[in-house]
């Protein structure tokens, strides 16, 4: 199996085809259930389409045995468009992703997960936020907590909606994480930090040894990459 740093040039660039889109779903879907952050069937990917539509996983199907004929297609109001391949449709969860799209032009690709320690933090009901590095001050330095909503319901992307524009990502109350980007790449990444960030407080905490980067440290890190 292939993985995001052994054929990079795949990811470069933009413009991809239905097709290439297809392949990429389903890579990322392996690399998903491979790494452990999604079990069984759980989890959706999905990404846009060049013709505005949306192309996503099939319901109850794992995300490390899709193929690319099995991925349904969408409308952004959510009416199928295309069924995967044997009749195969969307998880009713892509009610969240379409809300992604909906709210930002911004968004070309979503990814939702169950991440062990960032699924933890979500049962808990605890928001991850802190700067204990660098690389969360500058890539997510704020992961929050979307109240818990009913699976299947309007209520999960009513939930999400008001971090789109402002955060890459949160978790979900009682249930997993979401995030989203411009590609799918970006958004597999952005999930992969969530869980690297939950892991890293729930470890910290073990050896009580949590501790936060100064104010003057984290204004040094965002001028430096141009955040400030």
């Amino acid at each position: 199996m292939s993985s995001p740093t052994t054929s990079p040039l795949r990811w470069s660039g933009g413009g991809f085809t239905e097709a290439e889109l297809r392949e990429q779903v389903c890579e990322i879907g392996r690399n998903l259930w491979t790494r452990g952050l999604v079990a069984a069937n759980d989890g959706n990917v999905s990404v846009r389409l060049p013709d505005g539509h949306v192309l996503c996983t099939p319901t109850m199907v794992s995300k490390g045995y899709m193929t690319p004929a099995m991925l349904p297609v969408v409308a952004l109001g959510g009416e199928v468009v295309r069924l995967g391949e044997g009749g195969l449709r969307p998880s009713s969860e892509v009610r969240m992703h379409l809300r992604a799209y909906q709210v930002s032009d911004d968004v070309g690709a979503v990814v939702h997960a169950h991440p062990p320690y960032a699924t933890a933090f979500a049962i808990k009901g605890e928001a991850l936020a802190g700067a204990m590095m660098p690389e969360s001050v500058v890539a997510m330095p704020e992961i929050p907590l979307a109240p818990y909503a009913t699976p299947t319901t309007d209520e999960v992307p009513d939930s999400v909606e008001p971090f789109i524009r402002t955060h890459p990502g949160c978790l979900l109350e009682h249930h997993g994480a979401l995030t989203w980007a411009a590609d799918l790449m970006t958004a597999y990444l952005a999930m992969e930090r969530l869980e690297y960030s939950a892991l890293m407080t729930a470890l910290v905490r073990q050896i009580d040894g949590e501790r936060q980067l100064s104010p003057e440290r984290v204004a040094e890190v965002r001028r430096r990459f141009g955040l400030a």
